[in-house]
């Protein structure tokens, strides 16, 4: 008898600490969760309401260094004469 009482005993210890282990692991996960929710939380308060402004046109300053750059570009042979009025006419249609 004295064998079958401390086999009961012994299963009884494993079994509290493996429950007490897992109910730890329990708690500190559903910490971490909680934490990365408030985390997450924060964050979304933080963020803006609005887009941010649109950016300004170009001054005319802009584009005559744009147009500049691009005739330097054709002159050097990089682009062809069909991309540099493409480019040109996007730079003043803006």
């Amino acid at each position: 008898m004295p064998g079958l009482l401390r086999g009961v005993v012994r299963t009884a210890a494993i079994a509290g600490t493996a429950t007490a282990v897992s109910n730890r692991v329990s708690r500190r996960q559903a910490g971490r969760w909680a934490q990365q929710e408030a985390q997450e939380t924060a964050y979304a308060a933080q963020a803006p309401a609005q887009p941010p402004p649109a950016a300004a046109a170009p001054s005319m300053e802009d584009k005559i260094a744009q147009l500049k750059e691009l005739g330097t570009l054709k002159d050097q042979g990089v682009l062809t004469e069909e991309e540099f009025a493409a480019q040109k006419a996007r730079i003043l249609g803006s």
